[in-house]
């Protein structure tokens, strides 16, 4: 049910921009507690792991980001229900003030899930209100926070998605989040689209659409003639890696990954499980026969460059990535399909190359790092992306779990390598 609007406000007299922006946000905001129906509130309260947190917490803090950085700032003398919250859902934000643990997010038990629920309620009140009623200058002011207030919390569905991914993977009863039958497919074999070499330019140049700080500024880079796999690793091909025993031939890994494996006790991706000569893998519909033909995921970059390896290949360069999808339709499998889970290649899909966008992030070779000339701001927003270009890798495309109306070619997502909770996966780039 769309949150709905204060009952003194007149519609008719708002402008067709704001109607939208209105709009925008009662679906967004709607979409999220609709990915919260299959669960029960003893599910939405678990951190499994340091990365993952709690279903409630993403809730409440996605309307803590609101509160914070708009009503807050926008409306004078504006007094936060409830003055806690401003500690237990701040993220990282550290110009916005102090904030409670993340890896302890999973121990608190108040407020409950009815009383976030309620929190959301009285944001989104407010927010209304305020979208409804204040002058143009006040809104055209804020529209643009507003914006990337929903596109945070588009992020905030994916990882809400992925994070009930693990902690359901945790319990050995194996809990459906949704039944679900994934398309079959015919990848067939993989071939190569070639790319010339040369000066390009990358980055976002649309001032009149979205886009986050970090794919910012549009710049020039010198490509080598460069060629990408047309369709995404199959896990097929990644059990011919495990079987060939790529989980103990050091030859393959980065020292970095090696040391992981080593460490971790990795001998194939997040969520397989072997029962004899058979495999299984955990999905959101339950624990099922492993489909060769869908795309492998749940890699970490580790694994990704140690398969392009032994398959003869590399993985891509950021640069080259975007230069081939900006030729590309965005379309896919994302999370409005309610797949929640990749598929393989269909027959019908454009090309030249395939599954560009959604099913799985694709690693890049390429550490996240500014774009030359990027600057943050000097603000708690813009925390949001330039303090994490350290230690960190690029991927591209988007997942069955990312929103359509939030990917672009332009997009950045970045992890440290060892990450494989995510919808992460492989293709494959060589040197012309």
């Amino acid at each position: 049910m769309k949150p709905t609007a204060a009952p003194e406000t007149s519609p008719a007299a708002l402008s067709a921009e704001r109607e939208a922006l209105i709009e925008r946000y009662l679906t967004v905001r709607s979409f999220t507690e609709e990915l919260c129906a299959p669960l029960h509130p003893e599910d939405m309260v678990v951190q499994t792991v340091v990365e993952v947190s709690p279903t409630k917490w993403h809730l409440a803090h996605t309307s803590w980001f609101f509160e914070t950085f708009i009503l807050g700032k926008a409306i004078p003398h504006y007094k936060n229900p409830v003055p806690e919250y401003a500690y237990l859902f701040n993220s990282y934000y550290q110009a916005a003030g102090p904030m409670h643990c993340r890896s302890q997010r999973g121990v608190i038990s108040r407020p409950t899930v009815d009383q976030v629920m309620d929190y959301r309620k009285q944001v989104d009140r407010g927010m209304l209100h305020f979208m409804r009623t204040a002058d143009e200058q006040t809104f055209q002011r804020w529209r643009v926070r507003i914006t990337i207030g929903l596109h945070h919390e588009q992020q905030h569905q994916e990882l809400m998605v992925t994070d009930i991914k693990h902690v359901f993977a945790q319990n050995p009863m194996f809990p459906v989040y949704q039944l679900n039958t994934v398309p079959r497919g015919q990848p067939g074999k993989q071939g190569w689209v070639a790319y010339e070499g040369g000066v390009q330019e990358i980055g976002q140049d649309d001032d009149n659409s979205f886009f986050y700080d970090n794919e910012r500024p549009r710049h020039k880079v010198y490509a080598q003639p460069f060629a990408l796999a047309d369709r995404l690793v199959t896990n097929r091909e990644f059990l011919e890696f495990v079987g060939d025993g790529g989980y103990e031939r050091p030859e393959f890994w980065l020292s970095l990954g090696w040391m992981t494996v080593q460490e971790q006790g990795w001998q194939a991706p997040l969520y397989w499980q072997q029962e004899g000569s058979d495999w299984k893998v955990f999905t959101l519909s339950g624990l099922r026969d492993l489909d060769p033909d869908e795309p492998v995921c749940h890699v970490s970059l580790f694994e990704a460059a140690a398969y392009a390896r032994w398959a003869g290949a590399r993985l891509p360069e950021e640069h080259e990535w975007e230069i081939a999808a900006r030729r590309q339709e965005i379309q896919g499998n994302f999370v409005e399909n309610r797949h929640f889970h990749p598929t393989p290649v269909q027959e019908d899909a454009p090309g030249p190359l395939r599954q560009v966008f959604g099913d799985v992030w694709e690693w890049t070779r390429t550490s996240y790092a500014p774009y030359p000339g990027y600057e943050a701001a000097f603000s708690a927003l813009g925390e949001y992306n330039g303090k994490f270009m350290c230690n960190q890798y690029v991927l591209r495309g988007g997942s069955c779990a990312t929103a359509e109306s939030h990917i672009r070619a332009t997009y950045r997502n970045f992890f440290q390598p060892d990450k494989r909770w995510q919808f992460t996966g492989i293709r494959l780039a060589k040197d012309a």
